[in-house]
């Protein structure tokens, strides 16, 4: 099951303080907006979204249709059909996206693993 470019998306509590930490380990602003609290950073190949006070607790993000550069990729397995294939495997899902066959374009959904880390799946494309 291939999710798509992953991120983790950390809820910062000054996203000032966080930017110009993460920039001191070489992470450099690559979208977002700070006027709007939400910063999207890399380093390399790694990502890291800061949002300041927009969620209580850290998410692991993939998502389909984008490679580790935001550029859409060719092939890739829509978030309706990853989510009818987790939930046919009995996974529980938290919110959903519009079901397989009654959309397109982007969408979502969450789970949470065991230990209750939020995970979302979010198609933009």
């Amino acid at each position: 099951m291939d999710l798509g470019a992953f991120s983790i998306s950390l809820a910062v509590k000054n996203i000032q303080k966080s930017k110009s930490f993460y920039e001191g380990l070489g992470f450099e602003v690559f979208g977002g907006d700070v006027e709007q609290n939400w910063l999207i950073m890399k380093n390399g190949s790694h990502l890291i979204g800061l949002f300041q006070g927009m969620f209580d607790n850290n998410i692991m993000t993939f998502n389909p249709g984008w490679d580790q550069n935001a550029k859409e990729v060719s092939g890739y397995t829509d978030v309706r059909q990853l989510q009818d294939e987790l939930k046919a495997r009995g996974y529980e899902l938290q919110q959903q996206s519009d079901p397989s066959g009654e959309g397109s374009g982007p969408g979502s959904f969450t789970l949470r693993d065991p230990d209750g880390n939020v995970i979302l799946v979010d198609q933009h494309v």
